[in-house]
Order: C-alpha cells, then structure tokens, then sequence
C-alpha cells in the first residue's frame, strides 16, 4: 500500500538521530526555471526542510535562488549539448557529495548512487511512449534516434537498479506504478507523499481580492466563464487541445500564463481556429496568484506530468480542475465533484469535460469549496515531516559505508 497519509511528529522525534546529532543531507537538482514545477517544488521543499531541528541541508545545483537555511554549492562544469550537460553535471556531483560525506543525498536527477530519488520527472520511456503517439512517422523516427533519450533512459534504468538506492519518493501512485513495471522496485523502497502548498497564500480569497481588476486588465467580461491554463512545455501540457475544446464552447475564455519558444504557432492556431478573441496569452507570470483569482477553473490537458504543482495551487484556491488521466494529480480529482478528467489523446473528450463544467454552472460554489477541501491536507509543514520521518527511518537502516557513497 501506497503512503500518503503524514508521519506522526512524535515517531520523527523520537526516533534515532545520527552521531552528529543531525541529519546531513544533500538535495541535488541541475536546472532551476523561475516557472517550473519541479524547481518550485524544491524551493518549497528546501524551505520547509530547512526549517527542521535535526536536518542540515545542502543543494548541489549549477545555479539556484538563495535560500535561507540552505548551504548551496554551485556545481557548474563545462558542456556542449544537452548529453554532455547532464552527464557532466552527474559525474560533478557525485564527486562533490563523495567529498563533503553526507549522511544521505536524496536526487531529483536521474544520478546512480543517490540513496533517495525523487521521482518528480516521472518515467522517461513512458512519457517517449505517449509522445510517440503524437507524432508523425518522420517525427517518430526523429525521437527514435534522438541521443539524448537513449542517455535519459540509460541513465534512468542504472540509477534504479543500484544497490545503493534505498528509497524512491514518488509524487503519485501512478508514477510507483510505471516504476514498478519498468524496474521491478518492491513496494518497500518506495514512498507516496504529494506535493506540499501553502494554503494561506494559495487561498479562495484570491478571488475577491483580484477578479474584478484583473478580468478589466486582460479584457475578460466579467460574467464570462474563464479557464485558467499555468504552465511552460504548451506541447506536452496541451496548449493545443485546450485551443480545439474552445472551439465547442463559444462562451468561454481562456488565460494562457506561461512562456514556449513556439508561442507564436500557438497564436496562430488561436486564429485557425476561430477562438483568438477569447484566449489570453498573458507570458510568464513572477506572481500567479492573481491569475488564480480572475479564473473560475483550471484546465490542464497534460499528456503527462507526474504531479503537477500548479493542480494542487488551483485546488487550495477554490478552482475546479480539468486534466488527464495520465497526470498524477488525477489522483485526487472525483469527476463532478472537484473537477474532471480527461484522455490526453483524445480530442472530443476535452470538450466533453469542459460541457459538463459548464452545465453544474449553478454548483461552482460547492465545485469551489469541494476543491479547496481536497488541498487544506497537503500542507507544506506536513510534507516536510513525511519527507524527514523517511530520512530518519532509512538513515537507521543504512549501513555506515552506503552513506553517501
């Protein structure tokens, strides 16, 4: 059985400590994007970590934000190409957490020798294996021999299969599964615990505080229905799919916040499409909550995200959520109830959804507050408690010359 449900405080403060009388550990992410999921989870999970009595924490990163509480380390070696990039920095870390002995490194890049992976990414060969699908025979063939894939998925398979790797901490039940049918990982080494958010900031209030002004400002009748899209990647997360549902449903308008290099195909597939003067391409955004508030739900077509953060950050402000089946925050939509789901591939099912979204019009209070309900649990305080419960429990079980090796 899957574990999402928090540790008891008591079992982290009594259980064992380490002879230094704190747990060293070492978070290691490569990239940080000011608009990612994945860097934002860190930043939270950073912050609330370093909040922890019995936890010294270090990040090993080509570059991050500062962070207060958190020694950052820069690793930064040369590269050309994103194979060079990755293995470079691979190679590099590994050497700089081998040097500075740490009592655990947990990796939230495919890196053999971590001790915890953090499997936000999900699985690569499943995403390559949707994406195919997508695709047309030269772009397939392309994928196919595509060098870097062939490294993630080398990389990826080695990383699992270490002995070294004592515990993989998943963001949804859906990415334990694809690992366990890759890899063969027994249900010991793993632990569920979703993503965290901050639940006052992420807040119902959002809506009272900026709808009115913000729906003035991006010229969105204030009665309109408005869906809410947050995220970079339009073609993985179905910039696409959300501009076709549009075009079933005349009355409602789309926010885009985010930025694609290939923004400008999006735009002119707006106006193929007829639904231009209803969609809202507003760029990457510094602050989203305002754009939580103007909407009055939030569509993500993914074709698949393991655990998206910006579904959790719709929930705690009171939207509904519209995604696919084959993102990891389906985990927590009851179709009708707080939101609904949705096949990625199959066009016809986004405008279905969105329908029936429109239909209980005169339920999008209790949508709303449906929707909150499922959030108020994933607080980031408690998420930090799982994690550290987990660190203390493997680190008893860990024997001396595995620690950070």
């Amino acid at each position: 059985m899957s574990d999402h449900s928090v540790v008891p405080v008591s079992s982290v403060e009594c259980a064992p400590t380490p002879s230094r009388g704190r747990i060293r550990l070492a978070i290691v992410r490569q990239r940080y994007n000011p608009a990612g999921g994945a860097e934002r989870f860190v930043s939270r999970a950073l912050n609330a970590l370093s909040q922890s009595d019995g936890l010294e924490v270090s990040l090993l990163a080509r570059k991050w934000e500062p962070i207060e509480g958190v020694r950052a380390l820069t690793v930064a070696p040369f590269f050309l190409g994103n194979v060079w990039r990755d293995w470079g920095f691979a190679r590099a870390a590994r050497r700089r957490w081998q040097a500075e002995g740490y009592d655990l490194v947990q990796s939230h890049e495919r890196i053999p020798g971590c001790n915890i992976y953090r499997a936000g990414d999900g699985v690569h060969a499943r995403w390559l294996e949707l994406r195919r699908q997508t695709l047309g025979f030269w772009r397939r063939l392309s994928l196919k021999l595509n060098p870097y894939h062939h490294y993630v998925c080398r990389a990826e398979r080695k990383m699992f299969l270490d002995p070294r790797l004592k515990l993989v901490i998943c963001n949804a039940d859906m990415v334990k599964r694809e690992i366990q049918q890759a890899f063969g990982l027994p249900d010991e080494r793993f632990a569920v615990i979703y993503n965290g958010v901050d639940t006052a900031a992420f807040h119902p209030s959002l809506q009272a505080r900026h709808r009115a002004a913000m729906r003035n400002e991006w010229q969105v009748p204030s009665d309109a229905p408005l869906l809410l899209y947050v995220g970079a990647g339009f073609e993985r997360k179905g910039v696409a799919r959300a501009l076709q549902a549009l075009t079933s449903h005349p009355s409602v308008f789309l926010a885009v916040v985010g930025s694609d290099k290939h923004l400008v195909r999006y735009r002119r597939l707006a106006d193929r499409l007829g639904v231009s003067a209803r969609v809202r391409f507003c760029g990457a955004q510094g602050d989203v909550k305002p754009f939580y508030g103007m909407a009055d739900a939030f569509l993500l077509p993914t074709l698949y995200d393991p655990f998206p953060n910006v579904c959790v950050e719709a929930l705690a402000c009171g939207l509904p959520v519209l995604t696919s089946t084959t993102c990891g925050a389906a985990e927590l939509i009851e179709p009708g109830e707080n939101g609904w789901l949705a096949d990625a591939l199959v066009p016809a099912s986004w405008s279905a959804a969105i329908g029936e979204w429109l239909a209980a019009r005169s339920h999008w209070d209790e949508l709303s507050r449906s929707a909150r309900r499922t959030a108020e649990p994933l607080q980031l305080s408690e998420m930090a408690d799982s994690l550290l419960a987990r660190y203390r429990q493997l680190l008893l079980a860990l024997p001396s010359d595995e620690q950070a090796a």
